[in-house]
């Protein structure tokens, strides 16, 4: 019988709707996809999408870290951005934080995304036994 552990870290933006940060289950971490809110301040970072990016990253490192796990423990991502023209920018970000051998992923361009973000990241981690 799996079980289901919510997974919470205050170094993170709290959800923005009726989920979690991430949930623990049969030794993976599911975190939710994650917008680039700074924490301390509820607001959406400025900047460029280098630096919203980063902001992204920075919040599902700490789920990760609430979970146990560190973001070497990634073993699928999704990115969603609304112009897929960001993407290389986001792939020198995301390459500071990732390393060989890198997680799986996926990709997209959508018309929108929550709080008029302009990139969301989701990420599976599989916990060390």
């Amino acid at each position: 019988m799996s079980t289901k552990k919510p997974i919470f870290s205050e170094k993170a933006p709290a959800a923005v709707g009726p989920y979690s940060q991430a949930i623990e289950s049969d030794g993976f971490v599911f975190a939710s996809g994650m917008l680039p809110i700074d924490p301390a301040t509820g607001n959406m970072r400025e900047g460029t999408i280098a630096d919203r990016a980063h902001q992204a990253l920075t919040n599902l490192k700490a789920v990760a870290e609430s979970a146990g796990c560190t973001l070497e423990d990634a073993v699928k991502t999704t990115v969603f951005l609304t112009d897929v023209n960001d993407g290389k920018e986001v792939n020198a970000v995301y390459a500071e934080y990732f390393s060989e051998p890198f997680p799986a992923r996926s990709a997209f361009q959508v018309a929108a995304l929550p709080l008029g973000a302009d990139i969301e990241i989701e990420v599976i981690f599989r916990k060390k036994n």
